[in-house]
């Protein structure tokens, strides 16, 4: 008997994004057939609990719980859940995150119908689909940390100057602080915090020094 097609729970925390997945996906239903969806992570875990799919489809960034935490979770209650995350960023920061939290897959909503759901089989299979845009870049960018070429914070795409910032934060400094150690203007300060926030995917100061301090990137 041949098999059925693949069983997709998509997550997003945006209904719009919801339906134009579902539209994207329509004309594959011999293929895939979404059983399930959810707005936001929290919604998620249970949708999933009760239709065990073979693929949740969910989005990196959202309210709350993020993509990357409802994946963790879903592979702490079953590890052989099969998550796959969409994205806008074509940061290598993400994918490394994305892999680290049990990902199957990392791709970039840019992706057309025919290829996602090509990925989506594959993903199945146990294939980790990574998006072919960041593919090359990560295989170098992995060469490079296995060489110890970069900085603290380096692996999750924080360039060496936001390295700074992070490890003075983690002190404790100020944003006064921070500024007149580094020799910059508050300004620059508060640009360097919104780019090291989203790379750590994190709200705020509390957030990233977490982080830092979870991850090892500073103790």
């Amino acid at each position: 008997m041949a098999p059925g097609p693949l069983r997709i729970v998509l997550v997003d925390d945006h209904e719009m994004v919801l339906q134009g997945l579902k539209a994207m996906l329509a004309p594959f239903r011999g293929r895939v057939r979404v059983v399930g969806e959810a707005i936001g992570a929290d919604d998620a875990v249970g949708v999933v609990a009760g239709l065990t799919p073979d693929i949740v489809l969910c989005d990196v960034r959202m309210q709350g719980a993020s993509g990357l935490d409802l994946c963790r979770s879903l592979r702490e209650r079953d590890p052989g859940v099969k998550v796959v995350l969409l994205s806008v960023y074509d940061d290598e920061q993400y994918l490394f995150q994305a892999l680290r939290a049990g990902a199957s897959g990392y791709l970039l909503k840019r992706i057309g119908g025919e290829e996602l759901v090509r990925q989506l089989e594959l993903a199945h299979t146990g294939v980790t689909v990574i998006d072919t845009a960041l593919a090359g870049r990560a295989v170098d960018t992995a060469a490079r940390l296995q060489s110890d070429e970069f900085w603290p914070g380096a692996r999750h795409g924080l360039t060496h100057r936001e390295s700074e910032v992070l490890s003075l934060m983690v002190t404790g400094l100020s944003n006064r602080g921070i500024a007149t150690r580094l020799v910059v203007s508050d300004e620059t300060v508060k640009s360097h915090l919104r780019s090291i926030y989203r790379k750590l995917a994190v709200k705020d100061r509390t957030g990233a020094v977490a982080t830092a301090l979870r991850e090892g990137i500073f103790q």
